[in-house]
């Protein structure tokens, strides 16, 4: 399987889980947003940026969607994950060489693709 069409399954599976559990709320604007974060302050400070609007919260729709992006770029059965089996993607990030980053960064930019256009639907 491609890497694309494995992108476009975790993610339509994370927002189905995600109307299943507690709906959608802000988390379609949130998701729609990231990119632009993303490419405006980088892969750190918008996934920062996230916990600290989630404000410890595990249910705020910002820490939902960290959490997506996370498992994602942190799988562990996926020897092309940037953060393969990480458990603390600010650590990997922040551990992160300059090529890491980038990598790590263009992947999440892919990934919230797929998952801005299943939300969004």
């Amino acid at each position: 399987m491609d890497l694309d069409r494995e992108r476009a399954m975790h993610a339509l599976g994370a927002i189905l889980d995600l109307k299943e559990t507690q709906g959608d709320g802000n988390y379609v604007s949130y998701v729609k947003g990231l990119p632009a974060t993303i490419l405006q302050c980088g892969l750190g400070q918008a996934m920062a940026t996230l916990l600290a609007a989630a404000k410890g919260s595990e249910t705020d729709d910002h820490r939902v969607l960290y959490n997506h992006v996370q498992a994602w770029l942190c799988r562990r059965d996926a020897v092309e994950a940037p953060f393969q089996g990480c458990d603390d993607l600010m650590r990997a990030i922040v551990d992160a060489k300059q090529n890491e980053y980038l990598i790590a960064q263009a992947e999440a930019l892919a990934y919230l693709g797929w998952l801005k256009k299943f939300a969004v639907a």
